[in-house]
């Protein structure tokens, strides 16, 4: 089973650009590569800011986008959204005690889809409501594999003016629901716009590039007081993830979406090769 991921969005950032503003455009390019290339998934989640300021007219506009796709779409809030408009956009989308928090099954695969929103507040949060909604369901099937999405990663990854703190209560809460439950397969995360991989609380975790421009790569310290010229965003190219399950692993691939050449095709002339390395299999 493959499980799409994007994330990070940020439709209506230019919501006056003509013809069309550079997310959307970013966002139709990264769609086309999900649905037409040569691994699509079975399902695709998308973990938060959607939109850029969470009103009507971009989740409308994200909604007819993701609504061509030929596969399950789940959505999710970031800190750029809204839980009333999300709603609205996506209607048939569960809610738990006032959050966008729920459960999918797929392919013997729990996934839990977490709600990290708290409304003016650019971090992330997780109440004791959404904590408890997530420990009581990690309860429920301590022997199933169980894939977790969040917008915000809780962990400090040295991107200064994106990390939270790493003594926030919010994180300290989490961690607590997670902690021992050795069915999670993995933990994946947006928000902070570029790849990224470590470990929380005994349990992989992994941030998903965004489709919006990317935060650029400087692990210097930044000083709120003194701009000093840094790249705060760039052009690189948008990305998603697939993460592949076969029943007992979980694989996450990364890909750019941009132009390229190809080097390589599967021809006769390398038909020599593939044999080789299959034949090493035995």
């Amino acid at each position: 089973m493959l499980i799409g991921q994007i994330t990070d969005i940020h439709i209506g950032f230019e919501p006056d650009a003509r013809p069309e503003e550079l997310n959307r455009i970013r966002f139709r390019a990264t769609l086309a590569r999900i649905v037409e290339g040569p691994n699509r998934p079975d399902m695709l989640v998308a973990t938060g800011d959607m939109t850029d300021r969470g009103d009507c007219e971009s989740f409308e506009r994200t909604a007819e986008l993701l609504g061509a796709c030929p596969f399950p779409v789940y959505p999710m809030v970031g800190n750029h959204d809204t839980r009333e408009a999300l709603l609205r956009a996506f209607p048939d989308t569960p809610s738990a005690d006032g959050f966008v928090q729920y459960e999918v099954e797929r392919g013997g695969l729990r996934i839990l889809l977490l709600d990290t929103l708290e409304p003016g507040r650019h971090g992330g949060a997780f109440c004791e409501t959404r904590a408890a909604w997530l420990a009581d369901r990690l309860r429920e099937r301590p022997d199933q594999p169980t894939l977790i999405f969040m917008h915000h990663p809780p962990v400090v990854a040295g991107i200064d003016w994106m990390d939270p703190v790493a003594s926030e209560g919010w994180i300290a809460r989490f961690g607590e629901a997670v902690a021992g439950q050795d069915q999670i397969v993995g933990i994946h995360c947006g928000h902070l716009h570029r790849p990224i991989f470590t470990m929380f609380r005994g349990h992989p975790l992994g941030v998903t590039p965004s489709v919006a421009p990317l935060v650029a790569m400087d692990l210097r310290p930044i000083d709120p007081d003194t701009p000093d010229g840094r790249d705060l965003i760039t052009t690189e190219p948008p990305t998603y993830a697939l993460h592949r399950w076969d029943g007992s692993t979980l694989v996450t691939h990364y890909e750019r979406v941009s132009d390229w050449r190809v080097l390589a095709s599967y021809t006769p002339q390398l038909q020599g090769m593939i044999r080789e390395m299959f034949a090493e299999r035995e």
